[in-house]
Formats: structure tokens, sequence, C-alpha cells
């Protein structure tokens, strides 16, 4: 693939994947309350998680499209670098949302290991407050690049086995899927994360991981709430 398809075909993602996720925050947010008591409270969470997961998608995404029209991410730098801490932040937020989701649905506990996995977030703040992070550079530095991202990977890989423990044990079809999305979603973003500055193809996988974020968000709204004639036509068959 060239560099200038490879462009056009992140540009048309990008925008693409923030309508979609947008539209469907949207739709989540308008129809909350029609949403079953029971499960009311989680599927506020999911809520709010896909709320900040879109605010922070929009600077990231969002700025790298603006920087390709502005000339190029080279070019517009600090737009990048600004976009990429700010879903650095809200995807924190989100797995800490993840993981409050699964304590409602399963009526978990905290020990030892959630407990963990919430110390892995002001860990990864005060790394990521760094300034060796050169926030202001569209490429992610080689050493504090993978190093601030391992403790998003220790609190997403948590977040992934709680949910597959506890569905698998509970035959909860609905979060098991959830789990194999999270799965895949890190499956294609470790192979970024390690190899991308070499390798600028590999970052094309970012648009498989995304599309992970886009099927929990499907899933827990088929899930959860109430599905209208119109959702039941465009839901796929159990």
């Amino acid at each position: 693939m060239s560099e200038e398809l490879r462009i056009y075909v992140e540009v048309g993602f990008n925008i693409l994947y923030l309508i979609v996720v947008w539209t469907m925050t949207l739709i989540m947010s308008m129809n909350i309350e029609k949403v079953a008591k029971e499960n009311r409270s989680i599927a506020s969470l999911f809520r709010w998680a896909f709320v900040l997961l879109a605010l922070g998608d929009t600077g990231h995404v969002g700025f790298r499209v603006a920087a390709y029209a502005l000339g190029g991410l080279e070019n517009n730098a600090l737009l990048v670098g600004i976009g990429a801490l700010a879903t650095a932040v809200t995807v924190t937020f989100f797995y800490v949302a993840m993981l409050y989701i699964w304590k409602e649905r399963f009526k978990g506990k905290f020990g030892l290991l959630e407990y963990i996995l919430l110390a892995s977030v002001p860990v990864r703040f005060i790394v990521m407050a760094f300034p060796q992070n050169d926030w202001g550079n569209s490429v992610p530095p080689i050493f504090w690049g993978p190093f601030r991202n391992l403790f998003l990977m220790i609190l997403g890989v948590g977040v992934l086995y709680l949910y597959l423990r506890d569905s698998i044990k509970t035959k909860d079809r609905l979060f098991r899927w959830m789990g194999y999305s999270i799965f895949f979603s890190f499956l294609f973003y470790t192979p970024v994360i390690l190899l991308a500055r070499d390798i600028p193809a590999i970052g094309m996988l970012m648009i498989p991981k995304t599309i992970m974020y886009v099927a929990i968000q499907f899933i827990a709204y088929k899930g959860l709430w109430p599905q209208s004639n119109i959702d039941r036509a465009f839901s796929t068959a159990d």
C-alpha cells in the first residue's frame, strides 16, 4: 500500500469511526431511561465510558485528520501530540469504568487484583507527566511510549481477565463477547506499541483495534438497551 493510499484509508476510517461512536453514544444517552431498572446503573456506566472514549478519540484521530489537512503529521506534531495525550487520559478512565461495570454486573468485591488495577492508574499518569514523553512530537519516544502504555496494558488485561473469568463461570454470553472484543483490541494494539515507530505500516492495526471498541459499544447497546423494531431489523441473529 502506498503512503498516499494509507493516508486516505486512515483519514476515511477516522471520520467514519467518529461519526459512528458519537452517534451510538448519543443514542445510548437519549434512551438511557428506557433501560430496565436492574440494568440502568450498568448502562449508565457504559454510556459514560463511551462519552470518555469518544471525547479522547475526537482529540486523537480527529486531530490527526486535521493535521493531515494542514500539511501532514510532522508539520503539526504538537496537534498530534495533544490528541495522543487526550486519548491516553480518557482511555485510562474508560477501563476504570469497565472495571466498575464488572463489579456491578457480577457483584464483585475488590481484592488485591482489583486494587492493583486501580493503582496502575495514578502510576500511569505520573509516568505520563514526565517531560521525556515528548507529547509535542507526532512519534512516541522509543522507551517512554511503550513504558507509559505498560500500565494501561496492566489495567486493560486485568479487566479482560475479570470479564472472561466471571462471564464463563456464570455463562454470561453478553460479557463474554465483550471480553473477546477487549482481547482482540489488545492483540492488535500490542504490535503498534512495540513496532510502529520502526515499521509505520504496523500502525494500520489501529483500525481493527478501534473496531473492537465499536463492537463493545454495539454489544452493550444490544444487550442492555430495549430494542425497537428498527434495532431488531439491523441486529444479528443469536
